[in-house]
């Protein structure tokens, strides 16, 4: 599970940062979508992740003077940090749990073989994530609200309000799809490097 966990986390620490988000605003089109040029983009996107990562969550980021986001965004944007302190906080205890074993216990062939078999379980989940992402994006991204966001204020309008812009849908499909492609390939290295280890190794 450490495992699971700790590679989930190192996939979205590979495309939830500011190199990765600033690329594919401007692959989709972002600037013409809000009006602001690319560097009022970048400031304002690095704006409101930074708050989400480093905090404290106000999300009060201004472009020419008016608020980049309204009340309600900035009230689901606070029900993001919150879910990212909790994300964060797990995979920072994976990490230390995932380290601890696997020391411990280098020169035993158990502790390889379990973190092939996360690895590998994890790459048969990406396929099926993939799959969903591919085919029901749709579905698949409610779903993730419903579970995460219960409170249900997620739904913004894209006429009034600035959020489904900076991230439209074609943003959320392709970054969806290359965690998923990253998430796999990563996992599959894991499982390949895990039981080349093990081999040879008792138990």
């Amino acid at each position: 599970m450490a495992t699971v966990i700790v590679i989930v986390g190192l996939t979205v620490a590979l495309f939830f940062n500011p190199l990765w988000i600033n690329f594919e605003q401007e692959r989709t089109g972002v600037p013409a979508f809000t009006g602001y040029t690319a560097e009022q983009v970048r400031e304002a996107t690095g704006s409101i992740l930074s708050d989400v990562i480093l905090g404290p969550p106000e999300f009060a980021v201004e472009v020419n003077g008016q608020p980049v986001l309204d009340a309600a965004e900035r009230s689901h944007m606070v029900d993001v940090y919150n879910v990212m302190r909790i994300f964060i906080g797990v995979v920072g205890l994976a990490v230390l749990a995932l380290v601890l074993i696997v020391w411990t216990n280098r020169r035993r062939g158990w502790a390889w073989r379990a973190v092939a078999r996360g690895g590998a379980a994890l790459a048969l989940v990406g396929v099926v994530i993939g799959v969903a992402v591919l085919f029901f994006f749709d579905a698949a991204f409610l779903l993730f609200h419903l579970v995460f966001f219960p409170q249900g204020n997620f739904m913004f309008d894209p006429r009034t309000q600035r959020l489904p812009l900076l991230f439209p849908d074609q943003f959320w499909t392709e970054t969806s799809t290359a965690i998923a492609i990253g998430g796999f390939v990563l996992a599959l290295a894991v499982t390949l490097a895990a039981r080349r280890r093990a081999d040879g190794l008792p138990d």
